[in-house]
């Protein structure tokens, strides 16, 4: 299983109402265990999260199913991320 950073990146046409889509599907990717992390920027510009999946295309088609992508309110793009250490306190 490899990591990958997901960008969603508010565009012209977002709409506030599909983010309860988009929660319910980040919640669908944690269930299945797909989700590592998540959360939206400060500026509000839009958000990111990080998957665990078998393959950059495996990714993509979970990334691209999100409810942001689907309705043009966000940017979707996916990164390979190569994380060589998580800092600790």
């Amino acid at each position: 299983m490899n990591l990958y950073l997901v960008l969603t990146m508010r565009t012209a046409r977002f709409d506030p109402d599909v983010l309860a889509a988009h929660y319910a599907h980040l919640d669908a990717l944690k269930a299945r265990g797909a989700l590592q992390a998540f959360g939206p920027f400060t500026d509000k510009s839009g958000g990111a999260y990080l998957l665990r999946a078998e393959s950059f295309q495996n990714a993509q088609a979970l990334a691209f199913s999100d409810p942001v992508h689907l309705t043009g309110s966000s940017a979707v793009t996916v990164r390979e991320w190569n994380v060589t250490q998580v800092a600790t306190k």
